[in-house]
């Protein structure tokens, strides 16, 4: 028993020095699994041409503010300036921070803002878009629940972010100064 014990710590001793590859497969996981769900959410709030990117599409206020644009019948220049400035942030939060995480550049910063993206987003599609079906239940037989069970899966991959940092293999640790 002692000597299958010593195989155990020897070998739990070895995953704990090579803590390293926690963030660098945390920022791998988020690329494959997220980067393009993000990127794509974000092109789909784009308006036309260049100027689309501080002049978002009829489709971004939908999607962010539903019930305050269809209050307005739909009209997207009868929101107040808020409501503009809060799509045009957000879409440019799908681009930024996300490309940010798999850059590892200011990854901590750019994961705390994806986590709170995150519950913005949940609240949104829950209380604006009606979508208590999708709601889930923690603790129950369903691992599926579009909402709590994704999303909290999201932004424990988040915390990990938060908490170690991005990782050997990032601009983070390139631009960290060297000390001799």
């Amino acid at each position: 028993m002692t000597a299958l014990l010593s195989i155990y710590n020897n070998l739990t001793n070895r995953l704990a020095a090579a803590d390293w590859m926690v963030p660098t497969l945390a920022r791998f996981v988020f690329a494959a699994v997220l980067l393009v769900y993000f990127l794509n959410s974000g092109m789909t709030k784009l308006g036309d041409g260049i100027s689309g990117l501080w002049t978002p599409s009829t489709g971004a206020y939908a999607q962010i503010f539903p019930r305050a644009f269809e209050a307005v019948g739909y009209d997207s220049d009868a929101l107040s300036f808020f409501h503009q400035l809060v799509v045009v942030a957000g879409t440019w939060a799908e681009f930024i921070l996300p490309t940010l995480i798999v850059l590892g550049l200011l990854t901590r910063l750019a994961a705390l803002g994806m986590i709170g993206f995150t519950i913005v987003q949940s609240l949104t599609d829950v209380y604006g878009h009606g979508q208590e079906s999708a709601l889930g239940a923690w603790f129950d037989r369903f691992s599926d629940a579009a909402i709590l069970d994704q999303r909290a899966l999201w932004i424990l991959l988040l915390f990990v972010l938060v908490i170690k940092g991005a990782g050997p293999v990032s601009f983070d640790r390139a631009l960290q100064p060297r000390t001799s």
